[in-house]
């Protein structure tokens, strides 16, 4: 597989795990067809909120803004990995 194939790009589906604060039911998930929803406990004890979910860029930044628009905190994004 060449280097370019592995490329993170803007179209292509990825996996990422978005973590706000709080315990957030399974409600949340339709936000995307492929949402997972776990509450765990965070470093101080408090309940997390982890979302995982495969979107492209634009799907990402679309989770991200309905986060900020409901007055969610990120405690973090990370990629996970490319399909």
């Amino acid at each position: 597989m060449s280097r370019n194939q592995n490329k993170l790009t803007l179209d292509l589906l990825a996996t990422y795990q978005i973590k706000v604060p709080g315990e957030l039911d399974q409600s949340w998930a339709d936000w995307s067809s492929n949402m997972q929803i776990k509450v765990e406990t965070g470093e101080t004890g408090r309940p997390v909120t982890v979302f995982t979910t495969m979107v492209d860029q634009a799907a990402l930044q679309g989770l991200l803004r309905r986060l900020y628009a409901v007055g969610l905190p990120l405690i973090s994004v990370t990629y996970i990995g490319d399909t």
